[in-house]
């Protein structure tokens, strides 16, 4: 894949690349009074929502063309460069005719060759930065695959967007990191931005502090961060946007370490063991949660919680399966046994 940096006129090229703005485009006052906070922060590069794929019909989904001239507003007062999301031909000729200088691609539509080509055969002929977002799912080939349709038509000034990987169980983050898929990423196209967004990732913005840190720690280029004058109100995503004034805090105690860093890098490794750890806590909430329906149904049907034949199977299969994948076989026993006796410990409350 040949590729040239991102070139944003005015900006210079060091880590972190911060881009910043409101999830949502909503009202031309929200808009330009966010914009000049962040810019005075030092700020160069203004994002905001224009069109919104929303999870379900009924909430707010932009305003649309009338917010692009929001943007321009926002360049000419502030100086600062204007980015949006496109998910179609037509949103792509609109932000473009009003001179929006970076172009994202979001989640959704990345998942979906036919309108990423479709983004793509339009773009042909630009030479307009656009920003790529990991597809919904872990998938790093589609992500690929979505890189590739854009250089095939002569898309150049290419990044990546890490904004994590939706999952149906509960869990700490709105998106896991699955910090591993954009470092084999890095891995595959290791001249490729990759700007890691915290604000899809956490869903919190309590996370968004630890989660910059950890991306800058893996090397990556740079933030994309939702930030409103008044998250509180904000018309969508309210629960992870932060002020400007806050989102100025977190850049400044963050921590740059420019050595360059490997897969054998211990920081980075760690890193992936603590993303593991957390997945690890959230699978064994969710079996607590089923140990505790099956309580429920012992329960009714007066049935004993221990089923020493079921116990048995569980011991000796897991020992099984661990050795076939290089694990010892009494370290597996030992931990099903800690983790079958919290079940019945779970059974029990539902008992009593």
């Amino acid at each position: 894949m040949e590729l040239k940096k991102l070139g944003l006129t005015g900006v210079e090229e060091k880590r972190p690349l911060v881009i910043a703005g409101p999830c949502s485009a909503e009202t031309e006052e929200q808009v330009i009074a966010t914009a000049k906070q962040l810019a005075d922060n030092g700020v160069k590069v203004f994002r905001a929502g224009i069109w919104k794929p929303r999870t379900k019909p009924g909430g707010f989904e932009g305003n649309g063309v009338k917010a692009l001239p929001w943007l321009q507003t926002v360049k000419k007062e502030t100086g600062m460069l204007t980015a949006t999301e496109v998910a179609t031909a037509k949103h792509v000729e609109e932000a473009l005719k009003y001179g929006v200088d970076l172009l994202w691609i979001g989640a959704r539509t990345t998942a979906d060759p036919f309108a990423v080509q479709e983004i793509a055969d339009t773009l042909q002929g630009t030479d307009v930065p656009v920003l790529i977002k990991n597809p919904v799912n872990p998938d790093l080939e589609l992500w690929i695959g979505a890189l590739q349709r854009l250089n095939n038509a002569g898309i150049r000034r290419l990044g990546a967007i890490h904004r994590g990987f939706s999952t149906y169980d509960k869990k700490l983050y709105r998106n896991l990191p699955q910090w591993h898929i954009p470092i084999e990423l890095r891995r595959r196209i290791p001249e490729l931005p990759i700007i890691c967004d915290p604000s899809h990732i956490s869903g919190r913005r309590d996370l968004i502090a630890p989660l910059c840190q950890q991306a800058m720690d893996l090397q990556f280029d740079g933030l994309i961060i939702e930030s409103h004058i008044d998250p509180d109100n904000a018309w969508s995503d309210a629960s992870q946007q932060v002020t400007p004034e806050v989102l100025n805090i977190i850049l400044n105690n963050l921590v740059i370490r420019e050595t360059n860093q490997t897969t054998e890098n211990l920081t980075e490794l760690r890193k992936q063991i603590d993303e593991i750890d957390i997945n690890l806590i959230e699978t064994l909430a969710k079996r607590m949660r089923i140990s505790r329906e099956i309580g429920t149904y012992k329960k009714e049907h007066e049935m004993p919680i221990l089923q020493t034949t079921r116990y048995d199977e569980i011991i000796n299969k897991r020992a099984q399966q661990g050795i076939e994948l290089s694990m010892d076989g009494e370290f597996m026993k030992v931990v099903f046994e800690a983790i079958h006796s919290e079940s019945v410990r779970q059974q029990m409350l539902i008992m009593e």
